[in-house]
């Protein structure tokens, strides 16, 4: 019984629910069957899946799927007689050089390479026959082939016959039929025959069909110049290509023209690879059989063709060709090809030689061996192209069409522009030798037809000026109190009122009323010193920049300055902290507001003030790094240490300490005790914008640091000197440079060590001073002049020694 063959159609119309993964080998291989047997490719499946709504992913994983079964050659195989010769056909061996990765598919190009190489070398291109096409009604059967017998009809029957090494197939209740030799068609014609002949109505209500099933090897061979020359097995559907591929295709002396098919020692056919890479013909590409030999020669004739080709490459040439079929197999010109002439390197008799080919001969010249050509580029330049630039609406480049002028040239140019300066302008022009002229014409006589039009030639470049290119460009600027101050585009007419606005109004505080504009001076008199180098203009507008009342207008570069009110003042506030009722922030009452009266409002000191340490910063930035919110004296001298210790490790040179915090130091020394005892005098500072007051507590304590034995804090006693609080410290290091220690109080000043004679005099210590002794400079080293000098008064005072001693004896 014979099942119905499944068309592409049978698949489910919607596969968007489809999961592959799912599907089991035998389902994929069914499927594969059934898609083959409708005459559809692997590529076709896939694509069929995706338009039933299979989605892009499924179908990918579908073609894997479907090449990993057919590589594990587990295709389903059903009983001989429920088989249909809709089943897809296999190989009856392992065959030799097909379905395998050739050698040559990754190896580098050659320079130059060799036209049709890379045919049999490409790993996507296999040239595997199809075993699932029609059977062929000239294919010759042989042993191991197979043949499918499906009888229907009045009688119903379904063979899968091999054939026998001997040539014969045994037809079951038939008997034994000699197949071997015969094409499809006679063992058709031979199997009715017989089938008639034992009672079956051939022809009368039954009919017969015979088919190739599995099919059989053949061997080839392939010798000459070629990659792998041998002895192939391969399946008996294939053709010359593919046995060139199993073996690689020519090598580099083989011909590709003239390959050569031998059968029963002599040559049935001549194959031209060149017949398929240039036109996709196969006429020549025939069917193999067992025993065939394919024989490639080495070429005749090779060119080589270089240049602005589709295809540079070397060709091989038969006979009767010329220079344009090679041009033809190289793809033709690129679109920058000089195609009027072609140079040729030739071979002479010891070297070479050029040869011209002009286009009129292309079909006339017949390549000679070795010969190399050479298509050139076109040359970067125009035959009839001339340029406008500047003030024109339609610059660019423009087709020199004979008889062309200038004005001719503008108007193609859609006309000049507004801007347009119509005094000069220059036409860029080669010279014979390709230097460049420079030629000058009046646009205005030539729009009014007054000066003769100027032919074009080659090449020209016109430029056209704009009357902005010619100048600076024109500004006005405006300062002083208004909201967006800066520099603006000029404009005709542009008045003082527009100006503010353009800077989006007056600041608060600014005034309408005398307002300067400055404006440049042209003819100032370089022989005076009292030239005027601007003048000045006072200016008073509307508070509501009336424009009806504008009676001043702008020139360019005008420099606006607007003022402030004169009464204007904006709030300035000073701030005090520490040990006082109310510290906080206060705002200046009056221009003469002083020290002492922003202590008052303050509300006065607490009792645990410490009025000498009293200090006024005039700074928003406190140089010292003490965090202007703390009053506490210890925290004050743990940071001014920190601070010394960091200044310490900076400088090489110790000295430089105090330098650095006296630039740095943005204290101003006030003495508060005397300042409250005699408010208003000369030593009450007038307080100003940003002033910051700090009245800290009661200093106890004297900070010791620097070059000491001991760096440490120590109790303030009275009675205590200098050296005492530094013998408290341990006493002074041998680094320690004792002529340069300093104290800095508690208030902000700083006072130094001086000297009266040979003694050292230290300045006062105070409650919360910070001592400090820097270190001795580092010795630069002792030069010949020196080192002579300790010598000499070394010798002098030994000799005075001496002399003391023998007064004694």
């Amino acid at each position: 019984m014979s099942t119905k063959p499944v068309s592409a159609q049978s698949l489910p119309q919607n596969l968007s629910s489809v999961n592959v993964s799912n599907l089991s080998d035998a389902q994929i291989q069914q499927m594969v069957q059934q898609a083959h047997a409708a005459g559809l490719s692997d590529s076709q499946i896939v694509q069929q899946a995706e338009d039933k709504g299979m989605s892009t992913d499924q179908g990918q994983l579908l073609q894997k799927r479907i090449e990993a079964s057919r590589s594990s050659g587990t295709s389903a195989q059903t009983d001989s007689d429920t088989t249909t010769q809709s089943q897809s056909r296999v190989l009856n061996y392992k065959s030799t050089g097909l379905n395998k990765q050739n050698q040559y598919s990754n190896q580098a190009d050659t320079t130059p390479k060799i036209f049709g190489a890379d045919l049999f070398r490409n790993n996507n291109l296999t040239f595997e026959p199809n075993l699932n096409l029609a059977t062929p009604v000239n294919y010759i059967v042989g042993p191991n082939d197979q043949l499918n017998v499906n009888v229907y009809g009045n009688s119903l029957a379904n063979w899968k016959l091999n054939v026998s090494p001997e040539g014969n197939i045994n037809i079951p209740g038939i008997g034994i039929v000699n197949v071997a030799g015969k094409t499809i068609e006679q063992a058709t014609a031979l199997i009715k025959s017989k089938l008639a002949a034992n009672n079956y109505a051939v022809g009368h209500g039954t009919n017969v069909q015979v088919s190739l099933g599995n099919i059989r090897s053949i061997k080839v061979i392939l010798v000459g110049e070629v990659q792998k020359p041998g002895s192939y097995t391969l399946p008996s559907l294939a053709t010359v290509f593919n046995a060139l591929y199993a073996a690689g295709g020519p090598n580099k002396n083989g011909s590709f023209r003239q390959i050569e098919v031998i059968r029963d020692n002599r040559i049935i056919r001549r194959l031209d690879v060149y017949d398929f890479l240039v036109k996709g013909e196969q006429k020549d590409n025939i069917g193999l059989q067992d025993q065939d030999i394919i024989r490639i020669p080495t070429y005749r004739v090779r060119v080589q063709m270089t240049g602005e080709v589709k295809t540079p490459a070397l060709f091989e040439v038969l006979p009767g060709e010329t220079i344009q079929d090679v041009i033809g197999f190289a793809g033709g010109f690129t679109d920058q090809a000089y195609t009027a002439l072609i140079k040729v390197s030739q071979i002479s008799d010891q070297q070479r030689r050029i040869t011209d080919i002009p286009e009129a001969d292309y079909k006339n010249y017949v390549p000679l061996r070795g010969d190399i050509y050479t298509v050139d580029h076109i040359l970067n330049r125009f035959e009839n192209r001339v340029t406008i630039n500047g003030a024109v609406f339609r610059p660019g480049q423009y087709e020199l069409q004979k008889g062309l002028t200038l004005m001719q040239l503008i108007q193609k140019a859609a006309g000049i522009k507004e801007d347009a300066f119509t005094g000069l302008g220059t036409i860029t022009r080669l010279n014979p030798d390709n230097t460049t002229a420079i030629l000058s014409f009046n646009l205005k006589d030539l729009i009014n037809k007054t000066a003769a039009d100027i032919p074009l030639q080659r090449e020209d470049v016109i430029n056209i000026s704009s009357i902005f290119d010619l100048r600076d460009k024109y500004t006005v600027t405006i300062k002083g109190a208004i909201r967006k101050g800066g520099t603006f585009a000029y404009a005709d007419s542009i008045s003082v009122e527009d100006l503010i606005i353009k800077a989006g109004g007056f600041a608060e505080g600014g005034s309408p009323k005398r307002i300067e504009v400055a404006r440049r001076v042209n003819d100032s008199d370089p022989n005076s010193k009292s030239s005027s180098v601007a003048q000045v203009f006072q200016v008073d507008v509307n508070a509501q920049l009336d424009k009806e009342l504008v009676n001043f207008r702008l020139k360019p570069y005008d420099i606006v300055s607007v003022y402030s009110l004169p009464g204007y003042e904006m709030q300035r506030t000073v701030k005090i902290d520490g040990e006082v009722l109310y510290p906080g922030y206060y705002v200046i009452k009056n221009k003469n507001e002083k020290i002492s009266d922003i202590v008052a409002r303050a509300g006065g000191l607490s009792a645990s003030a410490d009025v000498d340490g009293g200090t006024l910063k005039r700074s928003n930035t406190a140089i010292l790094g003490v965090d202007k919110n703390k009053t506490d004296t210890t925290e004050l001298a743990r940071e001014r240490t920190a601070r010394l210790a960091r200044l310490q490790k900076s400088y090489k040179d110790t000295t430089k300490i105090a330098e650095d915090t006296t630039l740095r130091n943005n204290f101003v020394g006030i003495d508060l005790k005397k300042i409250l005892e005699k408010p208003g005098s000369n030593i009450d500072l007038l307080v100003e914008d940003g002033d910051e007051i700090r009245i800290p507590k009661q200093q106890q304590i004297v900070r010791v640091n620097g070059e000491v034995l001991y760096p440490s804090a120590v109790v303030f006693e009275n009675g205590k000197s200098f050296t005492d609080y530094v013998s408290n410290a341990g006493g002074f290091s041998p680094e320690a440079l004792k002529r340069g220690a300093y104290i800095v109080y508690a208030n902000g000043t700083v006072k130094g060590t001086t000297k009266f004679l040979f003694w050292n005099t230290h300045p006062k210590v105070k409650p919360g001073s910070e001592i400090y002794v820097p270190k001795k400079p580092e010795p630069k080293g002792d030069t010949t002049g020196k080192i002579i000098g300790y010598t000499t008064a070394l010798a002098s005072l030994g000799a005075i020694i001496l002399g003391v001693l023998s007064l004694y004896k």
